[in-house]
């Protein structure tokens, strides 16, 4: 399907925002006049980054590069995240190394 673009809805894009949004709400609320608001606010802004790479490396998010078509849907577990993503700052702070580059052909 030509034009056809891996957008990267995964579970841990989804949960990561929905976290950050609630985060953010807090940060308003607490810039109104709730006091407690920014701190917690920027609580689940931390949260939201520590949640959505831990799905990531669990397999719910995706490479940095784009999914063929068959993986691409929302509920699409990633089982390559195991061994880390070529060129993935997530997987390199968690110790993994990845495979190849993208430059790399991996038919050859």
């Amino acid at each position: 399907m030509s034009g056809h673009h891996d957008e990267g809805h995964t579970i841990a894009g989804w949960v990561g925002s929905a976290v950050a949004m609630v985060g953010a709400l807090a940060i308003g609320v607490g810039i109104i006049g709730w006091r407690p608001g920014i701190w917690w606010g920027l609580i689940a802004l931390v949260a939201a980054v520590l949640i959505t790479w831990g799905l990531h490396l669990a397999g719910w998010g995706k490479p940095p590069h784009p999914r063929s078509i068959d993986q691409q849907g929302l509920t699409v577990r990633d089982h390559s995240a195991r061994e880390g993503h070529s060129n993935c700052r997530g997987c390199r702070l968690a110790g993994r190394r990845g495979g190849w580059p993208l430059d790399t052909p991996v038919d050859s």
